[in-house]
């Protein structure tokens, strides 16, 4: 039998990593360099990722018969692949450890490995340029094939929900329109908590890391403008005792976890939480805190490789006649939602506010409020070439 080269691994591995999560990404030279950078040359570690090539989500047993291992062997290469950012190891809530292969990112492996404290060196920077040139590939797709990408973008399921902030700058509470009674809702759905102190109250186990943008975009040569505060990216519950476990992030008290959300939003960062499966109904895996400047979603769609698809509870609404036309609440939107019209007023546009209330809390003289409805918010990427 003729022995299967290191490269035919890589591709194979690639292949399967590559297929893992929301978007799919092309088995180039690029998703296998990242694959090579991150494994190195362990060839028991890319037979094992290829045993995932069929179920993504695998228990003990399960693997077994995929991957024709040992228990040792499987608990060992999967504790090694983890602390490298591709496997997810934790019993689901009956108690049983299931094996995840984890995707490229959202949320998997560039997310991870940008999460830690990092060091500074060569290879950190190397891993950084090779996933920024990975994106770079994938807009240029996006933008020759746009035309054709338009429905499945639009129909893709959000990616995350936006937590609104409640306050402004003083600390009084934003005012809050009660939704249209109305408007008709699914029996079925649960209303996701709208704060982050709601989500904090869920959890006993609280961990925070490093923003995984901000740190990337540092490692690429650009710094947040904004300077942002960077450890502030939150995960919860199995996704907390996970990241922890690997020294992605560290474990937190519920006080801390405040002080923390309190320091983000009067940053004017934006609270996004992330559900399993981007089903809202079920509770919070993560908390990211988001910059307009460095954070990845803003980052692809400004630059035309992604949509923007968010789910929310709330639009803001502006009161002109109180607006002053200062322009604050424009700046700072992340969405480029709202423009100042020749009466120098403040305009919101509907279809891409994502009611992150970040205009409300700034605004000088509190002439916006956030209107409760539940919405999905889907912003194409800007069209940066011609057919």
């Amino acid at each position: 039998m003729t022995d299967i080269s290191l490269q035919e691994k890589y591709k194979s591995a690639a292949g399967v990593v590559c297929k893992q999560g929301m978007f799919p990404f092309p088995v180039n030279d690029t998703t296998m360099s990242i694959l090579k950078h991150v494994v190195e040359d362990e060839g028991d570690e890319l037979d094992f990722i290829c045993a995932f090539n069929q179920k993504a989500s695998q228990t003990m047993e399960e693997l077994k018969l995929s991957s024709g291992l040992s228990e040792d062997k499987i608990d060992r290469l999967a504790t090694s692949l983890a602390k490298k950012g591709l496997i997810f190891n934790q019993p689901n809530s009956a108690g049983l450890m299931v094996y995840r292969l984890l995707p490229l990112m959202t949320v998997g492996l560039m997310e991870y490995k940008f999460m830690g404290e990092l060091k500074g060196d060569e290879k950190e920077q190397e891993l950084a340029m090779l996933f920024q040139k990975l994106l770079d590939e994938v807009r240029d797709q996006v933008q020759a094939n746009y035309d054709n990408l338009v429905p499945m973008l639009k129909s893709a399921p959000p990616v995350d929900r936006t937590v609104p902030t409640q306050f402004h700058e003083d600390g009084t509470s934003i005012k809050i329109i009660p939704v249209d009674r109305h408007i008709e809702v699914p029996e079925e759905f649960v209303l996701p908590s709208q704060s982050v102190d709601e989500i904090i109250d869920k959890f006993e186990e609280i961990a925070v890391g490093h923003c995984f943008c901000r740190q990337r975009r540092k490692v690429l040569g650009e710094p947040c403008v904004t300077d942002a505060p960077v450890i502030n990216c939150f995960t919860f519950g199995k996704s907390a005792r996970h990241t922890a476990a690997q020294g992605f992030t560290r474990m937190v008290t519920k006080e801390e976890a405040r002080r923390i959300m309190k320091e983000a939003a009067e940053a004017g960062l934006v609270h996004k939480a992330f559900h399993p499966g981007s089903n809202v109904s079920r509770p919070e895996t993560s908390i990211c805190n988001c910059c307009k400047d460095c954070c990845d979603t803003l980052h692809l769609w400004r630059d035309g490789a992604f949509p923007l698809i968010n789910s929310t509870y709330y639009l803001s609404v502006i009161d002109q006649e109180a607006c002053s036309g200062c322009g604050i609440c424009a700046e700072r939107c992340p969405t480029e939602a709202i423009r100042l019209n020749e009466e120098e007023k403040a305009e919101r546009d509907e279809s891409a506010c994502f009611g992150c209330g970040i205009c409300a809390r700034f605004c000088p003289e509190e002439a916006i409020s956030l209107k409760e409805g539940l919405r999905k918010v889907v912003v194409l990427p800007p069209r940066l070439r011609k057919a």
